[in-house]
């Protein structure tokens, strides 16, 4: 059997007293957790759910969430983890299109489920404790399924950045590679607290590494939303050891006038990415966070995440880059043709190993379309440097073409990072009659600045091309973006197209 739930049973068998979960005032054993994981069992086969059946969770962050995943794991079904930000049309096309049979829904969220899908609704008591579902007294959990490697275990629907949203499989073999990775390379063990504060339909909060610790017997701490004074205050509390945060989150908590306030010497490493992460936001955790490491990483849902991690006391030698690929990662630049290309060449980032993917569910020829023979297409453009590192430069369809030039737009928000009144900026590409396209640039600007077009294109005069300096500026209250902090450039694309 290869299985988180497998995990968590042993541990409960061989020491039910290890502190798991904590979720609010919560403190719940793996003994405990084992327990209310078989109660879930019970109520999810007495709802004829078996092997292979799709059973999706539309909820927010709660101890029911962990333990009906682990629940629908113990059955052999199929976890679908289903973004509780979506709308009910949404939500209806991946249900009808994964299949589902049943829906596990918190009662705040009744506006996102559409009609026609078995629902058992979760109130506030029974997000604490899943035991509070109701279920036939006599409900009994069948034996644990024997999982094996090649077995569906989940289907996690993209975010949509590029693309309709595609149902990405994740074998029980893709999630065991998956933790075993993340386990080594972090360095995890049955000492080590996780603070969880990204949403647990995301592969950044439930993987990286998320439930891995589990495996090695350590414990997770869970909040239902993130409130950055609140995660700085359980780091002190719970002398948390790491975390996965978005940047947006860390951006909070750096951000927090009082974070000086907590002890944070606890933390050994928080795991960040999602985009390119600038030198400044570096340096400035290092001044927060004085005995943690800043993790920079890459990975994507079709890999279970983590596929890249900077390495220690690289970090600084190697800004810009998110690191090496990890033990079971084999990684390649390529270009159009899929043609490994040389070191400092730059083309599309191509991953293989055993816990990528094996493609998008009833879905051919999107599958087919996403693989050069085994080596699995991200769509994200970089180059490795003569060591192995990764550096990010732009994704495919996020290059702007300008003249007839490609122009990387990380490239020009790394310049644009530069002036002291910018707190984030999006570079992307609109129509231009002359140019076919023109640098435009969206900023969000630190509380009580100010940006003029003039200023912007002042500054990066000398530091850009002409042609790949902004010709216009749009001010914005925030970035559109993902729950992996990515920015959604498509969404904003279509925003500052439709300004006059």
């Amino acid at each position: 059997m290869v299985s988180i739930t497998a995990s968590v049973a042993w541990w409960a068998r061989t020491e039910p007293q290890r502190l798991a979960l904590v979720y609010g005032d919560q403190r719940l054993s793996y003994g405990d957790l084992q327990q209310r994981v078989e109660r879930a069992a019970a109520l999810l086969h007495a709802r004829g759910m078996g092997p292979g059946a799709v059973v999706a969770l539309l909820m927010k962050n709660s101890a029911a969430f962990l333990e009906l995943s682990l629940a629908i794991g113990h059955i052999g079904a199929v976890l679908l983890p289903v973004n509780y930000r979506l709308g009910a049309d949404e939500v209806g096309y991946i249900a009808s299109h994964a299949g589902v049979q049943l829906l596990f829904a918190d009662e705040e969220l009744r506006s996102a489920v559409p009609g026609g899908i078995p629902v058992v609704w979760v109130d506030a008591p029974a997000q604490a404790d899943s035991r509070r579902l109701a279920a036939p007294a006599d409900a009994r959990a069948p034996d644990a399924h024997p999982a094996q490697v090649n077995e569906l275990y989940r289907l996690m629907y993209t975010s949509g950045t590029t693309d309709r949203p595609k149902g990405v499989m994740h074998t029980y073999g893709n999630m065991a590679w998956k933790c075993l990775d993340h386990l080594c390379a972090l360095g995890i063990g049955k000492e080590d607290k996780l603070l969880v504060v990204g949403p647990l339909y995301h592969v950044g909060a439930y993987d990286l590494p998320g439930v891995a610790l589990w495996m090695a017997g350590g414990s997770l701490v869970l909040e239902r939303d993130f409130e950055a004074d609140r995660a700085l205050a359980l780091i002190a509390s719970e002398r948390i050891t790491g975390a996965w945060m978005a940047p947006v989150m860390l951006n909070r908590c750096l951000a927090s006038p009082e974070r000086a306030a907590y002890d944070l010497s606890s933390l050994r490493w928080l795991v960040g990415g999602g985009e390119r992460t600038p030198e400044e936001r570096i340096r400035e955790f290092s001044s927060v966070f004085a005995h943690a490491r800043y993790i920079d990483a890459y990975g994507l849902t079709e890999t279970c995440s983590g596929d890249t991690m900077m390495e220690a006391g690289r970090e600084l030698e190697k800004i810009g880059s998110t690191g090496r690929p990890l033990a079971h990662v084999a990684l390649a630049i390529m270009d159009d043709e899929g043609n490994a290309l040389p070191a400092g060449s730059q083309g599309e980032v191509c991953l293989c190993g055993p816990k990528v993917t094996q493609g998008y569910w009833r879905d051919e020829a999107k599958t087919r379309a996403g693989f050069f023979g085994q080596w699995f297409r991200t769509g994200d453009v970089g180059y490795l440097d003569a060591e192995g590192f990764l550096y990010l430069t732009d994704r495919k369809k996020d290059m702007i073409i300008s003249g007839g030039e490609n122009i990387a737009s990380s490239e020009v928000e790394r310049v644009v990072y530069g002036l002291p009144q910018v707190a984030e900026v999006a570079v992307i590409g609109l129509p231009d009659a002359q140019w076919g396209e023109c640098v435009a640039a969206a900023v969000v600007l630190k509380p009580g600045q100010s940006l003029s077009l003039e200023q912007l294109r002042a500054h990066c005069s000398g530091k850009l091309g002409n042609f790949k300096t902004p010709k216009r500026l749009v001010i914005c209250d925030a970035l559109p973006r993902n729950p992996s902090g990515k920015v959604l450039k498509r969404e904003l694309r279509l925003r500052l197209a439709e300004m006059k």
